[in-house]
């Protein structure tokens, strides 16, 4: 679960809070985060769409967002979907935020 850790952190790092934690799983250290319906509402919620694929080859998941209004998109990998699904969400963040992070990608 390291990755999902790390995934929390950088999300957690945009300043994204657990206080409406309805319908969020609960990480082994007690933090909440948000599954891959919440974040695709999120996203919908901000204008863009989020595509979640398993790439079987690599043995991964990749989440992959697209802005409606700019066209703008991005992705991020893990290896469970929860892990790519909050690091996409915590990447799409920091672009809208004009922030890099760790690993960020375009």
């Amino acid at each position: 679960m390291q990755g999902l850790t790390a995934a929390l952190d950088e999300l957690y790092a945009t300043g994204w809070t657990s206080l409406d934690g309805i319908g969020c799983p609960r990480h082994v250290d007690g933090r909440a985060y948000p599954g891959s319906q919440r974040v695709r509402a999120e996203l919908d919620g901000a204008g863009a769409e989020l595509d979640v694929a398993k790439v079987d080859r690599y043995q991964c998941y990749r989440a992959t967002w697209r802005d409606t209004g700019t066209g703008q998109s991005g992705s991020a990998v893990g290896q469970s979907e929860a892990e790519a699904v909050v690091y996409a969400l915590a990447r799409y963040r920091r672009e809208q935020a004009g922030v890099g992070g760790v690993g960020a990608t375009r």
